[in-house]
């Protein structure tokens, strides 16, 4: 059992042995043969190291299309009316019956810190590659900085005090010198450093065409201002500071939009796979190839229930992705995004509302359902709407509304001041922060925001009365009676805590 165990911690410190790839980080290659501290002697080697990174968030065990599990089915959105066979462990996840020894759970955990340790790797061997230009080292730098602190931010939110990743681990001795979980507020401040580094480079505003699927400026400061408010709603130091940077660098991803006003850009453009490289509102991506086997998006055709034909042309089985009616009796009656966004499916096995927001019927995707969406990580709409929540956490309401009613202009919705003659509106969301997260789970439905949105809104306190004055008929058969604080962080996983359980501590509720 202890080679066990010593084998679970290791891996995600020696997984970078494990993978890199090409020029085209979609195409993988092998370098196991080249000892790690001598591979990285050109350029190109740190190129492909880079793609590494790229190519482990881009696993639907990290932040690819299917962690919606991870996310959407662990909030009020989506999940599973299948409890049994293969659903039995994702089905934890929405029923908040989730165990320590989940593997699905082990499986995130692992695929988050296998893309710290490529980044790690990068950041410790840089310095022994030859670079004609310094500049392009800087930018390197940058993008695996970025990286790392992405899915650092993505470990804080789902488990408080986690393992902090900053260096690349060799020997079993180091790994376990430095497993242990950080208090959140020390990994905080490192992820805030590694934003604020990878800031001082030649990286653009804006990707062009050729470059999406990579960082930029944009979605650094976007980063960056999302971690600071989440800073300010969920730790009790520098409340002020954290609130006016959440805005300076809010502001300043804003700033760096090539459009106007939202409204410029229809939504459903958004989601357009002939308009994914060009469309403005995008700022982060994860790329798919339409038509490849190995590369291509399935989310099209997994999201379609039985007898459908709107999201792709294969032929698919079951209900799709189950949408809660929780959400669908969310959208206001005229708002356009709910027709583009969820419909019912009326097969006799598949009786149920399903996700149709991302859609790919071309045939180049074909009846195989190789779809060409992308995996939209950071887009406009998700950045005007946390500008409106940071004015709003000031008090500037005036400058709140005219943020959130962007958002609204765009889905053809009448402005916030206007629905306050809506009984039915000001019942359901008598404050502008509720307006606002309202605002959020229509707008960004699906796209793995809402159970950060939650956490962010509300404490633990808090978001156990939040889920109590929901209806259980409006939820599937997830039980929403066993929803409690204890679920306001996911449990470390069982193999990491039983093999040091003082260092590995467990969360609460969860012992």
């Amino acid at each position: 059992m202890k080679t066990k165990y010593i084998y679970i911690r290791v891996f995600w410190a020696l997984a970078i042995l494990l993978l890199f790839s090409s020029c085209d980080f979609l195409d993988e290659s092998d370098p196991n043969s080249v000892s790690t501290k001598d591979y990285l002697k050109t350029e190109t080697d740190v190129l492909k190291s880079i793609n590494g990174i790229y190519l482990a968030i881009r696993s639907n065990d990290c932040l690819g299309e299917s962690s919606t599990l991870y996310t959407e089915e662990r909030s009020d959105n989506t999940g599973r009316n299948d409890s049994q066979s293969s659903s039995g462990e994702p089905f934890q996840f929405s029923d908040f019956s989730l165990l320590p020894g989940n593997s699905y759970l082990k499986k995130h955990w692992v695929a988050l810190y296998k893309g710290i340790s490529r980044a790690n790797f990068v950041l410790e061997y840089i310095d022994n590659a030859q670079f004609d230009n310094a500049d392009n080292k800087k930018i390197y730098v940058a993008e695996a900085k970025y990286l790392r602190a992405l899915l650092h931010f993505h470990l804080v939110r789902k488990w408080g005090d986690v393992i902090l990743g900053t260096t690349y681990l060799e020997s079993y001795s180091e790994i376990s010198g430095n497993t242990f979980r950080e208090k959140k507020e020390t990994v905080y401040a490192q992820i805030v450093q590694d934003l604020k580094d990878a800031l001082d480079s030649n990286l653009p505003n804006i990707q062009s065409e050729s470059g999406k699927g990579r960082t930029c400026k944009a979605a650094i400061n976007g980063l960056l201002g999302q971690v600071y408010l989440t800073m300010y709603t969920t730790l009790p130091e520098n409340k002020s500071e954290n609130l006016t940077n959440a805005k300076k660098y809010l502001t300043d991803c804003y700033a760096m939009r090539q459009f106007g006003q939202l409204s410029e850009i229809p939504y459903a453009d958004v989601f357009d796979v002939k308009k994914k490289s060009i469309n403005p509102e995008i700022i982060f991506q994860i790329v798919y190839k339409q038509g490849d086997k190995d590369y291509s998006s399935s989310v099209a055709a997994n999201n379609q229930a039985q007898g459908e034909t709107i999201n792709s042309q294969k032929v698919t089985k079951g209900g799709g992705t189950f949408v809660k009616p929780d959400l669908v009796y969310e959208y206001e009656e005229t708002d356009l995004r709910k027709a583009f966004s969820v419909k019912y499916g009326d097969n006799a096995n598949a009786k149920s509302w399903f996700i149709t927001k991302f859609r790919d019927t071309s045939d180049a995707a074909g009846t195989l359902g190789y779809g060409g969406n992308d995996w939209i990580l950071m887009r406009y709409a998700d950045i005007i709407l946390m500008l409106a929540e940071t004015e709003m956490y000031l008090g500037n309401d005036t400058e709140a509304i005219k943020y959130l009613d962007q958002v609204r202009l765009r889905a053809g919705m009448p402005g916030y001041v206007e629905m306050q003659n809506n009984a039915d509106y000001k019942a359901k969301y008598p404050t502008l922060k509720l307006a606002i997260l309202h605002e959020r789970r229509v707008e960004l439905a699906f796209e793995n925001q809402r159970w950060y949105d939650l956490l962010r809104f509300f404490s633990r306190t808090e978001l156990v009365a939040y889920f109590n004055t929901k209806k259980q008929d409006n939820y599937g058969i997830s039980s929403l009676a066993n929803f409690g604080t204890k679920d306001y962080y996911y449990p470390i996983p069982f193999d990491e805590w039983k093999l040091d359980p003082e260092k590995m501590w467990q969360n609460e509720g969860y012992e």
